[in-house]
Parts: structure tokens; sequence; C-alpha cells
């Protein structure tokens, strides 16, 4: 029978790049992999029919030679001509990567539950007065997380007979299998690559080698830090695995709102009421900021909706040195009740005014953007 062409067994061009040749390799022999595919010869055969194709086209010198003389240029044996060997498939673990472990397989490294690996990190999520945000507050929280076993030191083992060597791998922590010219190594089922097995639990965590525990931890919180803003403290998080290094602690900070104040950025905001005779002849008001009361100048004539700043008199800033500002919003308020002597000076003062209530002159300026508009 004769061979089928190596590029139609690949699905792809002769002008493909090495990359898209990998690419469909690497799609063939997932699908037609005898683990995917168990007691099937047809898979089994195009599994290799894809892997001798592969072999052949993913070396320079082999794929020139076959594109210029086809399969009799490779020799009468065929495969073997091509080179195909065990070492065809040394960057097999490029191609295949972790799935299904397959670094694994072709000779990657195994037992892959031994290695070290960093904790988990863990958030917490603080709430904080608004004062306490301005003005820096230190706290002291309770963690919850995992901790090493004091009494087995993290082991798991009630002593140290109290493990023992897996009798599948024989403490080896993987499996040799052989399937056709592959030899496949794999992680033991038995023992998870460890190499051991439990005999006899730890009485204090049950062989889980980690206990429960509440931790207190004092952290300080820098004055003036915002709602939405988090703190990274590393190394307490959840511990590592394998001797691998602990995990941080995230603080997520939400700040209450104040029943004044209002913040934007490092500037606070606030509105203050003004009678009539107050905005129209100017006075002095009492503002209690963050940094004590401060005295504030209307000027006189002062509109509804102007406002005025107080510098230095926001929120501190956290990544820099100084604060914001105060912007006082100004409200002039007309009473919705007077008695007769204030009605009175009203009406009086109604005579004194220019006449008004009709719409207000936007001015030749504003007249000319609108009509351009």
């Amino acid at each position: 029978m004769a061979k089928r062409d190596y590029y139609e067994i690949l699905g792809i061009g002769k002008s493909a790049s090495e990359q898209e040749m990998k690419s469909a390799y690497r799609k063939l022999a997932l699908k037609y992999h005898p683990d995917r595919n168990p007691h099937s010869p047809e898979a089994e055969s195009k599994f290799k029919e894809a892997a001798e194709a592969y072999a052949v086209l993913s070396d320079t010198e082999k794929r020139r030679t076959y594109d210029t003389y086809g399969h009799q240029g490779l020799g009468a044996a065929g495969a073997a001509a091509a080179g195909f060997n065990p070492d065809a498939f040394a960057d097999f673990s490029d191609i295949f990567g972790d799935f299904f472990g397959f670094g694994d397989l072709f000779g990657g490294g195994g037992r892959k539950r031994t290695r070290a690996q960093r904790g988990d990190d863990v958030r917490y999520d603080l709430e904080l007065t608004f004062d306490d945000a301005m003005r820096g507050h230190e706290v002291e929280l309770q963690i919850p997380r995992t901790e090493p076993c004091p009494g087995c030191r993290g082991t798991g083992a009630d002593g140290a007979d109290g493990w023992t060597t897996c009798s599948v791998c024989r403490g080896r922590g993987e499996m040799l299998y052989q399937q056709g010219f592959l030899t496949i190594r794999r992680t033991c089922s038995q023992c998870g690559g460890s190499g051991k097995l439990l005999r006899k639990p730890c009485q204090q965590c049950k062989g889980e080698a980690f206990i429960q525990v509440t931790k207190k931890l004092k952290v300080k919180i820098p004055a003036g830090v915002d709602t939405g803003m988090k703190m990274r403290v590393p190394g307490e998080g959840q511990p590592g695995a394998n001797g691998g290094p602990q995990g941080d602690l995230y603080v997520f900070l939400n700040v209450q709102p104040h029943p004044i104040f209002e913040r934007h950025d490092d500037d606070l905001h606030c509105t203050v009421p003004l009678n009539m005779a107050q905005a129209a002849l100017g006075t002095e008001i009492k503002i209690e900021a963050l940094d004590g009361v401060r005295t504030l100048k209307v000027p006189e004539g002062v509109q509804s909706g102007e406002t005025l700043r107080l510098r230095g008199s926001g929120a501190p800033r956290v990544n820099s040195s100084g604060y914001g500002d105060l912007i006082v919003h100004i409200e002039v308020q007309t009473p919705r009740k007077m008695t007769r002597e204030q009605r009175k000076l009203v009406e009086q003062l109604r005579e004194l005014l220019p006449e008004s209530g009709q719409p207000a002159d936007k001015g030749l300026l504003e007249k000319l953007k609108d009509y351009l508009m």
C-alpha cells in the first residue's frame, strides 16, 4: 500500500511555516493519542502516521529531501531512514505543553506535586470611618487562614515512621508505560508523585499537614486613604506547599461617607447656605475643617453656585506630601416665610433695586456661539 503524503496527513500546504506545522501536528496527536482512544488500532495507526510525518517535516534537511524526491528519497527503510527514533520526540514537551501532563510523558520531569508552590493570596475587606481614613489609623485584623500543623510540623504524619514507600512505583513517584515505539512516563496515581504513602496520620491535623487558625495582625493604615484602595502585606497569606513561599495579604479599603464633606480625589467639598443679606453684603463664616476651625471670607455679591477655596484643608495625599483643598459651594437661600417686619424691609429693598424679571441678555459672544452651532 502506497504511503500517504506527509503534508496531506498533517492537513497543511507545502508552504506551511514551522509553527503552522507544529500546531497541525499537535491537534492530530491529541486527537488520536492512545490515552484518548484505548483499544483502537485505527487511532494508534493515525497517531503513528502523524508522528512520522512530523518527524520528517520538522527536520529542515529531511523536509528538503522529501519535497524533492518524495518517500523514495528518504530511503528504502522509510520512517527508520527518516530518523524515526525516540530522539525525534525530544521537543514534544514544547508541542504538548502541560496538556494532559504531556510534559512528563516525554521526559519533562515527573513528581509535579512535590515541587515547591507559592501559597495563595488572602483578601480582607476593611471598613473605615471617614475620620480614621483622613488621619491614619492602626487596626488589628483577625485573618482566618491555614498554617503548618505544629504537631507534625507540616508533614501530616505521626512520627518519623508515619510515611511508607509507595508499593506501586517503589518510591520513584512515576510509572513507565510502553506504547508501540513510545516510552511514556506518568506520575504515579497511587502516591501522586511523592513516592510515599501516609501510614500513620498526625492525630492533630488528621494527616492534612495544616490546621485552620485565626491570626491577629496589626496593620497601619496611612492617612488619606480612600474607597477602592488596597494595601499589600507581604508574606501574610496562605502558606506555600513543599517549602514554597507564603502568599500575600491584600487589604481592600472601604471608607464610610461623611455627613458634611464629600471627597473628589484629594479635595473635599461642602455646601454652605447663606441668606440674601449675607450674600449681598458679604460675610465671614467658620468651617470645622480637618485641620481645625477655618475662617472663610465671603465677598459681597456672591451668587448661588459659586465656589470658594480653602487651600491645604483637604485630604492628605497618600503617595506624596501635602494636602488637597476644601472647596466650599455657596447656596443662597430665599426665605419661604417672613415676619411682617422682614417682609416690609424686603418690599422697601425691592423699590430701591432695579426692576428685573426678563430673560437675561446672554451677551454678544454667547449669541454668536449659538448662531454658529
